[in-house]
């Protein structure tokens, strides 16, 4: 063949080509396991670092399976809820969300052309109570995403973990970079509820409300782009938070003075006692048990003498085989 000729010149390129794509799909399989343990681990880290468990250094340095075998020690559940707060389905306990992830279900939260469901967003909760969940937004250059840890029972954060893809060095990197700005975020509250639920407020001088910090000087559109990350995401879960979605199984159990309700997995400290199972919590066991169609304010008067089972808590407290004379806080 001439090698000079335009046919030999196309099917050479075309051999060197294929060899060539060949030779890094085969190396990227083969790289594949591994890329996806060292995204599983760096995401771990950074839930438990968010969850003060550890500095994000420490972690780095413990290598992944390390890493892995401290996620196993500390996860107590996972499992996905809906905008409404409802539980979708439980998450094996090694399974994480990665950024690629997070991104489809920031579409869904948002609806759209981009949507490809409903929303199903992620809820970590640790042994020692500790709530995580994830944001996802867009800062100046590139996606934003991170992870949010509230205090057992509460709207109270307890430390928070932010990453990025490209932001500005020294200016909107500060979100992960810098340990002072999220360590601003610890002891705040996310004011579920209302409609800022957080602010990064740009200018404060120090004047801040409980659910406020200052934004970073000198970056405005990535502090911007995080201030929209948080309250979309955080949004996204105040039906969760603030119990307002079913619990399933949650009410099949004894009231008894207000004593274990069995079933359910956290203490209502002002009802001294136990709803185990029960995926939302009742703060000081005020506004309504889910699934129950009356009111258990503040747990005043005692359930005395009230020895019967309360299935799905369908109806009032009428059915009682004893002396119930206490029923006054359970109105329906």
């Amino acid at each position: 063949m001439n090698t000079n000729s335009n046919l030999y010149t196309v099917i050479y390129t075309t051999l060197i080509v294929v060899v060539v794509a060949a030779l890094l799909a085969f190396v990227s399989q083969s790289l594949k396991g591994r890329q996806e343990a060292n995204e599983k681990a760096e995401t771990i880290s950074q839930m438990l670092t968010a969850a003060q468990l550890g500095s994000k250094a420490e972690f780095q340095k413990m290598g992944n399976q390390a890493v892995l075998a401290k996620y196993a020690e500390e996860i107590a559940e996972a499992y996905t809820v809906g905008l409404d707060g409802a539980k979708v389905a439980d998450l094996p306990l090694d399974q994480v969300f990665s950024p690629k992830e997070l991104k489809r279900q920031n579409y869904n939260i948002k609806g759209g052309a981009n949507a490809t469901g409903d929303a199903e967003i992620p809820v970590f909760v640790l042994k020692d109570g500790t709530t995580v969940v994830p944001i996802y937004g867009a800062g100046l250059w590139g996606p934003i995403w991170g992870y949010v840890a509230f205090e057992k029972g509460t709207s109270t954060i307890k430390g928070v973990y932010f990453d990025h893809e490209s932001e500005t060095a020294g200016l909107g990197a500060k979100i992960k970079d810098d340990p002072a700005f999220q360590a601003s975020f610890q002891s705040k509250t996310a004011a579920f509820g209302s409609s800022r639920i957080f602010e990064i407020k740009k200018g404060a001088d120090g004047q801040l409300e409980d659910n406020q910090i200052d934004a970073i000087s000198g970056a405005t559109m990535t502090s911007q782009g995080l201030d929209r990350a948080l309250n979309t995401w955080l949004e996204a879960y105040s039906a969760y938070f603030l119990g307002s979605a079913p619990a399933a199984d949650c009410c099949k159990h004894k009231h008894e003075g207000c004593g274990m309700h069995e079933g359910c997995e956290h203490q209502h400290e002002a009802c001294e006692g136990k709803h185990e199972g029960c995926e939302h919590q009742h703060e000081a066991c005020e506004g309504k048990h889910e699934g129950c169609e009356h009111q258990h304010e503040a747990c005043e008067g005692k359930h005395e003498g009230c020895e019967h089972q309360h299935e799905a808590c369908e109806g009032g407290h009428d059915q009682c085989d004893g002396n119930c004379e206490h029923h006054k806080a359970m109105e329906d």
